[in-house]
Order: structure tokens, then sequence, then C-alpha cells
């Protein structure tokens, strides 16, 4: 059974209980999606399927590599491939397949996968939290890291130290999100709290095993 389906992040909102509670909650266009393809570990060393994204403006400039790819499952081509793996019990999965929002319920546990915002070149501070130096008395060591290293040995920067640079634009998973509605005439998903991405990103929704 496949327990993935590609989404678009709409935006935030906020839900109503009728005792008044508000919990925010991600709004995702989740689907409709299509089995493009299905890898097996016969074939390719283990179980999965690759879903295309349907969407509403369908792919007019594609190339030959993509072109024959989808000719060969008989699909129309698809600007959004993921793929998602499956366990040995997905042998009832063809290619052809439709994955719908409806392989969700309300208060399932998700997984979002997704692209963060991207920020450009960032500080010490605002990439990594460090506090930074005092901000009275005369004080010169505001924001800067402090020492990265000792000097006699082994007199380098050790790889992975914290540092400025890029940040964000980074594969990123939040995990264990809770299913707080599903619409599906609109193929909506509304999920409790963020997810990775601005609005308009592309995600992975995976469905938690128990």
């Amino acid at each position: 059974m496949v327990n993935g389906i590609i989404g678009k992040k709409i935006g935030m909102t906020q839900v109503f209980a009728p005792d008044g509670t508000v919990t925010p909650v991600t709004v995702i266009k989740a689907g409709p999606c299509v089995v493009v393809q299905k890898k097996t570990v016969n074939t390719d060393g283990y179980n999965a399927v690759q879903l295309g994204f349907v969407e509403e403006k369908p792919l007019r400039r594609i190339n030959k590599p993509t072109e024959g790819h989808f000719k060969r499952a008989g699909l129309p081509p698809t600007r959004i491939l993921r793929e998602v793996r499956v366990g040995d019990t997905a042998e009832a999965t063809n290619v052809g397949d439709k994955i719908l929002v409806d392989l969700f319920n309300e208060d399932d546990l998700v997984d979002v996968v997704g692209t963060s915002k991207g920020r450009g070149f960032a500080g010490f501070v605002k990439r990594h939290g460090f506090g930074g130096g005092r901000a009275t008395h005369g004080s010169m060591f505001h924001r800067a890291p402090g020492s990265i290293g000792a000097s006699a040995y082994p007199s380098r920067v050790i790889k992975g130290t914290r540092m400025a640079g890029h940040m964000g634009n980074a594969r990123k998973t939040a995990k264990n999100l809770r299913v707080v509605a599903v619409d599906t005439e609109k193929n909506l998903l509304m999920i409790r709290g963020a997810v990775p991405g601005p609005n308009g990103a592309y995600v992975v929704i995976k469905k938690v095993q128990s």
C-alpha cells in the first residue's frame, strides 16, 4: 500500500473547535497523484513507487527523456515527480493507479518532507543562534564567532564547525504532525503546525506507520 502523497503548500490558517480551542494548521493541496513507475527488489533493489503530481495546467514543454519516460507508462507528463518507499505488500499497486487525499484520516500522524525557505548568506547569530558578546562598556565583541579552533594542534578548523554561510534551502522533515481535517472534494489536507517551505512549495506527506 502506498502511504505517501505529493502536496502543494497553500498557506496557514486556524481551525476552531466547538469549545473555542484554536488550532493553527497548514493547508496543503494533496494530490491527486498518479503512479508513474513501480520499482521492485528484483529490478531496482528496493520497493518504491514514483508518483506524479497532477495539476490543473498540463505540462507543455518537455524534453525527450521525460517524454519517453511517461510514454512508457502511458500517462500524460507531470511537472513534479517524487518517489515513495512501499512495503512488500504493494503488489496490488500498478502504474496508472491514482493516489488521492482519502489515503489520510483525521488524527493520523504524518511526516512532511520539503525544502526550507532560502535565507541567503547569514551570520552566526541568525544561522546557529549564537548568543554574541556583551553590548555595553566598550565591548568590541558583539556578533563575532569567537575562537574557531586551537592554534598549536591541530592547527586547522575542524570540519563541521558552525560558521556563517548559506542558510536554508535544504531538505527538512517535520515529524509526527497530526492531521486535523481532510477535504476529499477539494483534495485539501489540514495539518497541525508548520511545515517546511514557502507557500506554493511542493512537499511529500507520508503516513506514520503505527
